[in-house]
């Protein structure tokens, strides 16, 4: 098939792409106490001059003491990881590219292999690893305002920094998803309840308050799951009248672009609709906003496995080019094909199928 469709300029906001291509967040700990590096800076750039159209960094992390369970992920505060920042979108910008940070929160989780801890507990809506297993402090209303506006922080400093966009991580059992989650959200209060609504209201004021941190015409993502880590079975929507209520209010609050996060971007949302939309299809049609599809895109395992340690190899991409070219989505993210390849894209382009390169798990041990 052609990949003409994968190749259109798109524009919205504050972005000005040359192709449908996104780097999707892929977690390297290559940043010593949240201080991206030159290598960093070096990385990023090799992807713009590989001609991906917007670049979403790695999960960097918003200024709360328990934010990250991880002392080699960058953060996303301070005068020192800010600087690294600037260096970053500096080169990415001297390359021709676009890019815009993932600000995140870990919420409550396991302790790093290391052994390493923050200064204090891990946090959550109700200090729950899994369901049923304590792991973390169940977060107070000051916890939730103070965490809210270490959001909104972090956004006005993308947009002085100079970056193009940005994205919250709203996904794969990390906090904003640990409040939208009932397994993990046992609250009474106003930010819990067994209705999914209820629990979204933390993100939809999270939200409200990057958007006026950043003003109209910057573009935020939001990327969003219905598995979690904890639990690859896990179901926020399990039908298309439950994805809308749950995605109309924070579309409403101020999201551009819905980041839509599937194991494997082939499968169907909803089975039982008689359709084969995906989860990003879904959400366009119910929404009609921008959205953002992925999940092991040219690779022929899906990426927690390959984390794991299972090996894939490259694979067609037809089924990702039938459905953009019908509008099931708008953008394309491709995260381990771009970890290994910084030239992934122009290969695509150039139909050069026979030097693409396959991914496994030692490739996370450098900067290529």
């Amino acid at each position: 098939m052609s990949t003409n469709a994968l190749f259109t300029p798109f524009a919205l906001k504050s972005l000005q792409l040359k192709n449908r291509i996104v780097m999707a967040p892929m977690t390297r700990s290559f940043s010593p106490h949240g201080v991206p590096g030159a290598d960093v800076a070096a990385y990023y750039r090799r992807r713009a001059e590989g001609q991906v159209g917007l670049i979403l960094s790695e999960g960097t992390v918003v200024e709360r003491p328990a934010s990250s369970n991880d002392p080699n992920v960058p953060h996303f505060y301070g005068e020192a990881a800010l600087a690294g920042w600037q260096h970053v979108i500096d080169e990415v910008h001297a390359a021709g590219g676009q890019m815009g940070p993932q600000l995140w929160h870990m919420g409550v989780m396991a302790e790093h292999r290391s052994g390493w801890k923050p200064s204090e507990q891990f946090e959550g809506p109700s200090g729950l690893l899994k369901p049923g297993q304590p792991a973390g402090k169940a977060m107070s209303e000051n916890d939730i305002a103070d965490t809210i506006a270490a959001f909104a922080q972090a956004a006005a400093d993308t947009k002085r920094l100079g970056f193009d966009c940005l994205e919250l991580h709203g996904a794969h059992g990390y906090l904003i998803d640990q409040f939208f989650w009932a397994g993990l959200n046992e609250r009474t209060d106003s930010y819990g309840g067994d209705d999914l609504t209820q629990r979204s209201r933390l993100a939809v004021e999270l939200v409200k308050e990057v958007r006026r941190a950043v003003g109209e015409d910057f573009a935020i993502s939001l990327r969003l799951s219905q598995w979690k880590q904890q639990d690859y079975a896990a179901r926020l929507a399990r039908t298309p009248q439950e994805m809308e209520v749950w995605l109309q209010p924070l579309a409403e609050a101020g999201v551009d672009i819905f980041h839509c996060s599937q194991r494997r971007f082939w499968e169907p949302e909803f089975e039982d609709e008689g359709s084969d939309l995906n989860f990003a299809g879904w959400v366009k049609k119910l929404t009609g906003k921008t959205t953002i599809t992925v999940g092991s895109v040219g690779l022929s395992g899906e990426f927690l496995a390959g984390f794991a340690g299972e090996a894939s190899e490259p694979q067609s991409i037809e089924e990702l080019l039938r459905r953009l070219d019908r509008n099931e989505f708008d953008l394309v993210a491709v995260g381990r094909q771009l970890i290994v390849d910084p030239n992934w894209v122009e290969k695509i382009r150039e139909g050069r199928g026979d030097e693409m390169v396959g991914f496994s798990r030692e490739a996370l041990r450098t900067l290529v």
